[in-house]
């Protein structure tokens, strides 16, 4: 699949915007005036009202009309924060002529956007920066989207052709609907478009599948009962054309996973601080103390898109041939005593923090597991690989859920894999919360599947 350029372009909006705004400040400023405390607000203020006015979320389908309502929701908050700046101070404190600034910055930003949607939706026109798209499915909307992405060159799609099990002798006919998915993988497909009408529920469920599995997008070109499906958006192509989004798992959104990657530093920087700092020296002294070997077991495990890295443990067995082929079982004379305790506390999972500051993991996700392991699991549960689309956590929602330890039958892994795609697909900043409170719970609680 080709690399997608168009997921920049609302970051070097960003970045243009925030030039202009600073280079309006700094030139039309009162130089006895101007504070660092207003550039770091005025800054900030943008970013988060553009977050909440969805500013930089503009789809090649967009219109001009689209991008004035942005345009006018985005500098209308805007200017609310600027003057709110100001009634803190009086006039002139911050910056001379506040009025003068506020309109250059409103010109400015208006007119590059304009210049930019104008020049991007030109540069499309010429067959650059496209979307390789299939629809599933013949019926009358079905025609009408593909002849807009055949006339309106300017979208910058370029329509392959139809799959369909009704007969006809169009052109664009690529074959059956059991037919698409060698031709998506074969083709670099980026987006598939599903006629509601002739597609069943079964089949969608599966297409859905799919694109998650092979990082496609769906969208669904709908009947009247499909239009208030709570887990699509309703989107506008051309003035009357309804097509449905497929809702982006929450991790597909850039947001989410800076949010979560600011929290896992954050917090992973205060355990290490707090926690590691002390204990580790004591638990030196006691590991060495009963056994010989590193005070930290290093051991290889998948993670983010299957890709291998190095988890850290507090070393809790006795160095042995076997740690990284066979489970732990319940009173394994591997353990020791030492082992046993910090195994029963989860404080042998401690100096995975470390991995978390490093980037290969994060505070709460599915837990990694060994690749001799996840092979076999591949075999009981059919959508396990989806656990790889996040980084693997110290904590999970299975793990709460009293789904740890050893894995005596099929169902236990089936019932982990379950809970950690429900947390994938579901996932929110206040789950992560509740995740890591109810851990911390457990520790005090004590878990009968920790040993």
């Amino acid at each position: 699949m080709k690399k997608r350029y168009s997921t920049y372009i609302p970051y070097l909006l960003l970045i243009i915007d925030l030039f202009l705004i600073n280079l309006s400040l700094i030139i039309l400023k009162d130089k006895e005036y101007l504070i660092t405390e207003f550039l770091v607000y005025i800054n900030l203020f943008w970013i988060v009202s553009s977050l909440i006015t969805s500013f930089y979320k503009i789809y090649r389908h967009h219109n001009y009309f689209k991008i004035l309502s942005l345009l006018v929701g985005q500098l209308l908050l805007f200017m609310l924060g600027f003057f709110t700046f100001f009634s803190l101070f009086r006039e002139g404190d911050v910056v001379h002529n506040q009025t003068k600034v506020l309109v250059t910055i409103i010109v400015t930003i208006s007119i590059t956007h304009i210049i930019f949607f104008y020049l991007l939706k030109k540069y499309r026109s010429y067959g650059k920066n496209y979307r390789k798209v299939v629809v599933l499915g013949f019926d009358e909307s079905t025609v009408e989207l593909t002849d807009m992405f055949k006339n309106d060159k300017e979208l910058g799609y370029q329509f392959l052709g139809f799959f369909s099990d009704k007969k006809n002798d169009t052109a664009n006919f690529l074959g059956s609907l059991k037919q698409y998915e060698n031709y998506v993988l074969n083709n670099n497909v980026d987006e598939i478009y599903c006629s509601l009408t002739e597609l069943k529920n079964k089949q969608i469920k599966k297409i859905k599948k799919f694109a998650i599995r092979h990082k496609r997008k769906v969208k669904l070109i709908p009947n009247a009962n499909e239009l208030y499906n709570k887990n699509t958006v309703t989107e506008f192509y051309g003035d009357s054309l309804v097509v449905l989004n497929v809702k982006q798992l929450p991790f597909e959104l850039i947001e989410n996973r800076i949010i979560k990657r600011i929290f896992d530093v954050f917090f992973s920087i205060l355990v290490c601080v707090f926690i590691i700092s002390w204990l580790y020296p004591i638990l030196w002294i006691l590991i060495k103390l009963e056994s010989k070997g590193p005070v930290i077991f290093k051991q290889e495990r998948e993670g983010f898109n299957g890709k291998k890295f190095v988890c850290y443990k507090f070393r809790s067995m006795r160095i042995n041939a076997e740690a990284n082929q066979v489970h732990t079982t319940k009173n394994d004379q591997r353990i020791t005593k030492t082992g046993a305790f910090i195994r029963k506390t989860s404080i042998d999972e401690i100096p995975q923090f470390f991995n978390v500051l490093f980037g290969s993991m994060s505070v709460v996700g599915p837990r990694p597991h060994l690749e001799s392991l996840a092979l076999e699991y591949q075999k009981d549960v059919d959508n396990y690989l989806e656990r790889y689309a996040v980084k693997p956590g110290i904590t999970g929602l299975a793990q709460i859920s009293g789904y740890r330890g050893e894995i005596r039958k099929k169902s236990d892994i089936k019932n982990r894999v379950r809970l950690d795609i429900f947390y994938i697909e579901n996932w929110s900043f206040l789950l992560d919360i509740k995740i890591i409170i109810n851990t911390i719970l457990n520790v005090f609680k004590g878990d009968e599947n920790a040993y």
